[in-house]
């Protein structure tokens, strides 16, 4: 999609992608900061015969206008412009692009995305000290700055709304799993029915960066929700076996459960409470109970995460934002309480009209 964004600029302008400049790539750049996402027409629109000028225009309601932040769970939605990510996703994979097709010889001798100043002589972290930790140095010059959000997990109240406007054993089955062992949502759909381990409470999983089998621990009441999603499958007739998927569609004909699917699943739960959680919140808010867990080491968590560096997993030892929005709340409510709270009286044998004259307006 990157590619196809840069190339569609460049016939815009009458340019080949091997003559490329500079100039151009800073004028794409640019034009990404300022311009509007394309909007894709609906599919039923496009049956229909219309086009997008001719298409009639959706209703503008408080969750479908674009950018403004939810009522209940304060999360943005995607604005109409290009994000900072989208962004610096772009540049990193055009920027690979032409460097592959100058070791090949088949491109511009010149990148049109080029390096930073200060990387162009040296790779990234060139001089880094094993004790001390990697900094974060500026890779491309078109690249933008993206800021910084911590993880958002779901409260504890909002989850319990959520897991009670399921209509599913399966769909229960899943947020008790991705919750209580902060699998990735990916992971647990590769789960196969030889993996799930009731006795010793143990799910095994493929992870999404180096491919490795694992078994995560989990809850009791996941297992619960799973057997009573199993029996109900196989007397639906649900292909079953050691080999076989371990989560299924709920109508025929029966396949795999894949990603979009729970997706679409956890979004339609989300329009009943009109929220916007994604499945990747699951995911922080198990790790946040892990994390503030006194009891639980941080070393356990970072294998239980998969983390390859013990920073990456320091990132859920701080309070998350609705935690100190509710400690703001209770500090300006002691407040409150104590400016009303009428003085104490003096102690017995103590005139108040004295005390008054001596210490003033204080007392």
């Amino acid at each position: 999609m990157d590619l196809l964004r840069w190339w569609r600029f460049l016939w815009a302008l009458d340019i080949e992608w091997n003559r490329a400049t500079r100039a151009d790539a800073r004028d794409f750049t640019r034009w990404m900061q300022i311009a509007n996402k394309p909007q894709r027409l609906h599919w039923r629109h496009r049956n229909a015969g219309y086009s997008e000028k001719t298409a009639p225009k959706p209703r503008m309601t408080r969750k479908k206008i674009p950018g403004t932040p939810n009522a209940i769970t304060g999360k943005a939605s995607p604005g109409p412009q290009y994000a900072a990510r989208t962004r610096a996703h772009c540049e990193t994979v055009l920027r690979t692009f032409y460097d592959f097709h100058l070791d090949e010889g088949t491109g511009p001798i010149i990148n049109p995305f080029p390096l930073d100043r200060s990387r162009r002589s040296s790779r990234a972290n060139a001089h880094h000290k094993p004790d001390q930790p990697f900094k974060s140095e500026r890779a491309g010059r078109y690249r933008p700055v993206i800021p910084k959000r911590a993880p958002r997990r779901i409260p504890d109240e909002m989850f319990n709304a959520l897991f009670a406007a399921l209509r599913h054993n399966r769909d229960r089955a899943l947020l008790a799993f991705w919750v209580s062992n902060a699998a990735r949502a990916e992971e647990l759909l590769t789960s196969r029915q030889r993996d799930a381990l009731p006795g010793q409470q143990l799910v095994g999983v493929i992870r999404k960066g180096t491919r490795a089998y694992q078994q995560l621990p989990c809850s009791t009441d996941a297992f619960v929700w799973l057997r009573l999603y199993q029996e109900e499958a196989r007397r639906d007739g649900v292909p079953h076996g050691k080999n076989l998927p371990l989560w299924w569609t709920l109508r025929l004909p029966w396949r795999p459960l894949n990603y979009d699917a729970a997706r679409a699943m956890f979004n339609r739960t989300n329009d009943l409470l009109g929220a916007n959680w994604t499945l990747h919140d699951l995911r922080h808010t198990a790790s946040y109970r892990l994390a503030r867990d006194p009891n639980m080491p941080l070393t356990d968590v970072q294998w239980v995460l998969g983390h390859a560096h013990l920073t990456t997993t320091q990132l859920y030892l701080p309070a998350s934002q609705d935690e100190v929005i509710e400690r703001v709340r209770a500090h300006h409510a002691r407040r409150a309480e104590q400016r009303d709270r009428p003085p104490a009286p003096p102690a017995p044998g103590y005139n108040s009209d004295s005390m008054k004259t001596l210490f003033g307006n204080s007392w």
